[in-house]
This record gives C-alpha cells, structure tokens and sequence, in this order.
C-alpha cells in the first residue's frame, strides 16, 4: 500500500471511529501527536521494550508465550512499547495530513531531496 492509500485508510478509520464528529483543530491535532510522543518517552524512562503485550507483531516481545499461537497471532492483544506509541504518532499524523488533503508521499520525497543538498550538521547544533 502506498503512504497516500494508508493515510486515507487511517482517517477513514479515524472519521468511522467518530474522532471527527467535531472537526478538530490542527492544534488540537498537533497535540495529540505530540502525546503519543510523550507516551513513547514515558515507555523509554520505564524501561519498557520496542514492541511487548502482543504475539501477533514482528519482534514483538511476547507475553503470552505458553499460551499463544504467533501463526495465527493470537490471543489478540493491545501492541504496547516505544515503537508502538511512535507508530501512534505516525498513525496520527498520517490522519491529520490526510484529512487536510496533503500529498504525503510528494512532500515527503520533496524534504527528503532537499535534506541531502543540506551541508554536514547544517545549524552546527548538535543533535
């Protein structure tokens, strides 16, 4: 699936789901991208793995393993850890670009191009 159809996917879901019976603003939006920020840095300073609580998920780290079928990813659990919550993120983002119309996969290849005509540590900041 290309970026775009995922996205439209996504706020598909989202708008089904009833996150957009009141349409919200793109601050509104923006902070709850953040959030699912903060819940990645919250798993981290827990100690928490990239991906745990379900099977079904490559590398996932499973806590179900007497129990659970991987091929047939089951039992169906909530996916938890740091790469989750930043996939969140990713899953909101891609919602709200979508909702507003934005050809993410255009914009992304433009940045991208642009961000390698960029000189060594451009800014002179360090990370």
């Amino acid at each position: 699936m290309k970026l775009n159809e995922f996205a439209q996917d996504v706020h598909e879901n989202a708008v089904a789901h009833g996150w957009y019976e009141r349409e919200p603003t793109l601050p509104e939006a923006i902070a709850l991208i953040h959030s699912e920020l903060s819940e990645a840095l919250e798993e981290y300073r827990n100690g928490k793995p990239m991906i745990y609580g379900c099977c079904n998920i490559e590398g996932a780290v499973c806590e179900h393993s007497e129990e659970c079928d991987r091929e047939k990813g089951e039992p169906s659990c909530k996916p938890e850890g740091i790469a989750v919550e930043l996939c969140d993120a990713v899953i909101r983002i891609f919602d709200t670009l979508a909702f507003y119309g934005v050809n993410i996969e255009s914009v992304l290849e433009g940045k991208h191009e642009y961000n390698k005509s960029r000189p060594y540590k451009h800014g002179g900041k360090e990370i």
